[in-house]
């Protein structure tokens, strides 16, 4: 599995990166999809596309903050710490400004996307919660088919495998330390490819997540249940991932992608299971009372 041409370039000038094309087209089937979830509940489904408005700035904004704030190995070893992307901000290669060059989070683009739609939520009076369900249901599938931007730029993928679906890395700039080394890690080298393991993960989850919203709304959940299950689910396979990843941020020697998904984990499932708690409890009526028959 082997992919060179990073960009389309036109009349020598423009250049139409496949990275930004498979992001864009991540968020707008994502919308599409959540569109119609409200449109069948009898929402005004232009309130998707609102919240996407307001969304997507920040969320592209805090997605390169926090690559930028908390940079991998890779970086690092290039000198590229988080005073030399500030430094060299209008760089237009590798600054901090290049995110057509890679270096989106995924936790800085949700956080950003979701500060940005809970403006324009409460700027219009919706209920949260709902519109946090379809957010939850549909966030999978714009993450399954955006992860394939990772594999355009070579950026995603774990320690090496002799798995029969491993990708190779051919190019040196694109490998991290140990691997760059092609003495004892050659150009036919394969290494797990983390984007597909998380493109196929985020695909069942849309399945399923959407499965819920259709059969157990109502029922067995309630509004931001949904979108729990989602923030739990994700963290879990994503600190699992991490063991794997070849290149990841460190934090006083830890691994910060696991730091925030197992905080999120803990949260999610948390609130989750104080929210079913309580709910059991409300429909459980209080025991009446026996009245003692006068002597």
């Amino acid at each position: 599995m082997e992919f060179q041409a990073e960009y389309i370039e036109l009349f020598d000038r423009l250049q139409i990166r496949y990275y930004g094309i498979i992001i864009v087209a991540g968020m707008l089937v994502a919308a599409m999809i959540a569109a119609r979830l409200a449109k069948r509940d009898g929402k005004d489904s232009d309130h998707i596309w609102g919240a996407l408005t307001w969304a997507i700035i920040p969320a592209i904004l805090l997605a390169r903050l926090w690559f930028v704030l908390f940079p991998p190995e890779s970086a690092l070893a290039q000198g590229h710490d988080t005073a030399w992307y500030f430094a060299n901000f209008f760089d237009l290669n590798q600054g901090a400004i290049a995110i057509w060059s890679g270096g989106l989070s995924i936790f800085g683009a949700v956080l950003g996307g979701g500060l940005g739609a809970l403006l324009y939520l409460r700027r219009n009076k919706l209920s949260v919660p709902y519109w946090l369900d379809i957010a939850g249901v549909t966030l999978p599938l714009g993450q399954a088919i955006g992860r394939w931007a990772n594999f355009v730029n070579q950026e995603l993928y774990g320690t090496v495998t002799t798995l029969p679906w491993g990708i190779t890395v051919p190019n040196r700039e694109d490998r991290v330390e140990p691997f760059d080394n092609y003495m004892d890690y050659p150009v036919d080298t394969k290494f797990h490819p983390l984007f597909l393991y998380e493109s196929l993960w985020n695909l069942l989850a849309f399945i399923v997540l959407l499965n819920l919203w259709q059969r157990a709304r109502g029922k067995t959940l309630h509004q931001g249940d949904i979108f729990l299950l989602y923030v739990a689910q994700y963290s879990f396979v994503r600190f699992l991932l991490e063991f794997i990843r070849a290149d990841v941020a460190l934090v006083a020697g830890i691994n910060s992608s696991q730091i925030v998904t197992g905080v999120a984990f803990v949260v999610a499932m948390g609130w989750f299971i104080v929210r079913r708690r309580k709910a059991v409890t409300a429909e459980v009526p209080p025991p009446v009372e026996k009245k003692k028959k006068s002597a």
